[in-house]
């Protein structure tokens, strides 16, 4: 039996609309970072949790096609993630893109980073600090890179979610973990000018410098 048109409809504007909701899960992220903490990039926080989805929401084609191999019919219908036969239908999935794209990421997004901004001057004007609000404002201005850096880490096969993952893993340990290893140290010079402790900043800029290999050597442990 064929599938009737209007379910295929369905169909397409969900799939259609799964980069939309990934970048919602980025900007979700984002607010995560700022309000718990740098506790939240882990398993179980909210960061973590939110770009777990804005993966899964990127590769959510290749995804269903596990379902084949448990036995289950994951045939999509003609045209899927292609187009919307149905007009009306097709504004709707239109409308809700430009919506998120146009009102919120280039709009709402922006202004929400400058609240952190102002958020940040007022944690270090109480005497806390302001990295939390620099780094929250900091992602939401570059959603749109973290978002196609993430596309360019799907491979398009079963194994798409992983290959995002580990590409985000990558990148971390590759490109923002070394930056992040020089503004310890820059900290440190900081701390050590004004006679405040500095020799932890450095275990850390040493500790993101060397975590691949750490992690090579933790692997390497339990084989």
């Amino acid at each position: 039996m064929p599938t009737p048109q209007i379910l295929a409809d369905v169909i397409n504007i969900l799939l259609l609309l799964a980069p939309t909701a990934a970048v919602v899960s980025l900007i979700l992220a984002g607010i995560n970072l700022r309000r718990e903490g740098l506790g939240s990039i882990g398993a179980g926080g909210g960061f973590g949790k939110w770009m777990l989805w804005g993966a899964v929401f990127l590769t959510l084609t290749p995804l269903i096609g596990w379902f084949s191999s448990f036995g289950i019919n994951t045939s999509l219908p003609a045209g899927t993630a292609a187009s919307v036969n149905s007009s009306w239908m097709n504004g709707i999935e239109t409308s809700i893109s430009g919506f998120v794209m146009t009102f919120v990421v280039n709009r709402i997004v922006p202004t929400l980073a400058a609240f952190f901004v102002v958020r940040a001057i007022l944690d270090a004007s109480a005497g806390e600090s302001p990295l939390l609000s620099v780094l929250s404002a900091m992602f939401l201005l570059s959603i749109g890179t973290t978002l196609t850096l993430m596309k360019s880490f799907n491979s398009g096969t079963q194994f798409a979610t992983a290959d995002v993952l580990d590409g985000l893993w990558n990148h971390l340990a590759g490109t923002i973990l070394p930056t992040a290893s020089a503004l310890a140290i820059v900290g440190a010079i900081y701390n050590f000018a004004v006679k405040k402790p500095f020799f932890h900043l450095i275990a850390v800029a040493l500790g993101m410098l060397s975590v691949t290999a750490i992690w090579k050597l933790v692997q390497a442990m339990v084989a």
